[in-house]
């Protein structure tokens, strides 16, 4: 009768701390429903606010879409090569008009005077004055203007696409971090529950050793599980501390402690099926639209050696402070006046249609398109890569989810009967039918249990954002976890 006593009292004992450390599934089932009760209003980070908010400030997914604001700027840009350039210009200078037979070039900083040739040199000088408007129009390029344009709409496509593509890996990553963060979380609270079993059961033993019942290297035994929990403890908190960083600085927060929902380790995902093909991946829709965008600006580059048929016309007004019938010997025939020198009184216009051609631009463009067609035919094969790639994991996502499913099933018998076992071998422990070795397996036992069986839930939900990764149907995955 007092052999039985004694071992319900300590079976009372074992239970209580189980039940303090939350270390049996049905203790973590009931912290898990009051904590999720309070959600709403424990400040609990929830998955799809932690992606919301990362996709609204990630610096990576504001660059992408200053990307597109650029493009869409060059495809106006590109547009507006229509128009006609209008060039305005207004001279007034102050110099002398000696003229001399000869030929001569425009080069930079030539003199540009018009005046009568003189026997010998002289210096009278006006003011004078040059009013200009000149008006040129390709109205007709033969596609060259229209293929620019498209090659520019395409960038544009290709960074919307890029910028869709941002937003949904980076949707993933801060999902499967948010997830592994969970975890590595979980892994802290096993570790300091199995500080507290290896404790109690060093205290039983230390207790023991001192009253002779039992060998001293049995306290040695304990202190070294103990030591060696402890240390388990302190690798489960530098991993969560490395999680918790990446987590961060896809939010662009604060590397703080984040209090994240815990229901993810009670709960699997409710569906696993998608309609989606991998062809609808944002990832595969970018590869695709860089074939196409190389593929316009190479069609650009062959149709940039067409000819351009333009209008023009210029105006011209002039003023001068010299008068028509001006020669060295009537000196009076000019004025040093600034305002009648630069009076317009004589004008001219001219209108006409022309076209231009490069002759040899066929020979410049050839090699520079031929390149062009080398690189989308290498867009096209990263196309196929990526696109093989996802179809692959589309598969495996589907192994994975199963394979999680059936851990899911049979992870809480092996808690239950790790529970139970260490519940036995303690209690066999104190009553010297059992050795302290047997003891050690058990707590390590109980311990790959708990952890097992919150990995088994994790799982499934890895394994759920897998398949939306590869599938490219991220809603099938976040409309579950909001």
């Amino acid at each position: 009768m007092h052999v039985r006593l004694i071992l319900l009292q300590l079976k009372q004992k074992t239970l209580l701390l189980l039940k303090k450390t939350g270390s049996t599934f049905c203790t973590v089932l009931c912290t898990m429903a009051a904590q999720w009760g309070t959600a709403q209003n424990s400040g609990i980070l929830r998955l799809s606010d932690a992606v919301n908010n990362g996709l609204n400030n990630y610096q990576s997914i504001k660059a992408k879409s200053n990307y597109i604001k650029s493009s869409s700027a060059l495809v106006e840009n590109a547009k507006n090569q229509y128009l006609p350039d209008v060039i305005g210009s207004l001279q007034e200078a102050y110099g002398t008009i000696n003229g001399q037979f000869g030929p001569s070039a425009p080069i930079a900083g030539t003199v540009a005077s018009s005046g009568p040739t003189y026997s010998k040199q002289n210096w009278n000088a006006a003011f004078g004055a040059v009013y200009l408007l000149n008006i040129n129009w390709e109205f007709i390029s033969f596609g060259r203007l229209q293929s620019r344009i498209h090659a520019a709409e395409a960038q544009v496509k290709t960074d919307s696409a890029d910028y869709r593509q941002e937003q949904f890996v980076t949707g993933v990553r801060i999902a499967g971090t948010y997830l592994n963060l969970l975890i590595a979380q979980r892994f802290i609270q096993n570790a300091q529950a199995n500080i507290e079993r290896a404790s109690f059961v060093q205290q039983s033993v230390i207790a023991r050793a001192k009253s002779g019942l039992i060998a001293g290297v049995d306290s040695s035994i304990a202190n070294a599980e103990v030591s060696g929990a402890r240390l388990a403890l302190l690798q489960a908190t530098a991993n969560e501390q490395r999680i918790r960083n990446e987590l961060a600085q896809l939010l662009n927060a604060a590397p703080d402690p984040f209090t994240l929902d815990t229901s993810f380790f009670s709960q699997t995902p409710a569906n696993y099926n998608t309609n989606f093909a991998v062809t609808e991946n944002p990832q595969v829709k970018f590869y695709a639209q860089r074939v196409q965008q190389s593929n316009a600006l190479e069609k650009y580059i062959r149709r940039s050696i067409n000819p351009g048929l333009n209008l023009f016309g210029t105006f011209q007004g002039r003023g001068s402070g010299f008068d028509y019938n001006y020669t060295p010997d009537f000196t009076d025939r000019y004025t040093k006046s600034y305002l009648d020198g630069i009076k317009p009184e004589r004008y001219n216009y001219l209108l006409g249609i022309g076209i231009s051609w490069n002759l040899i631009s066929p020979f410049k463009i050839k090699q520079q398109a031929k390149s062009q067609s080398y690189l989308s035919a290498a867009y096209k094969d990263e196309y196929d890569l990526v696109s093989a790639r996802l179809k692959d994991q589309l598969l495996l996502a589907d192994q994975q989810i199963e394979n999680s499913l059936k851990s899911v099933q049979e992870a809480p018998l092996q808690l239950k009967a790790a529970t139970d076992a260490y519940l036995q071998k303690t209690v066999l422990y104190k009553n010297g039918l059992t050795n302290i070795v047997d003891v050690q397996q058990a707590l390590f036992t109980l311990n790959r249990a708990q952890t097992d069986i919150s990995v088994a839930y994790i799982n499934t939900w890895q394994a759920l954002l897998l398949k939306a990764a590869a599938s490219g149907d991220f809603d099938l995955f976040i409309k579950q976890v909001q």
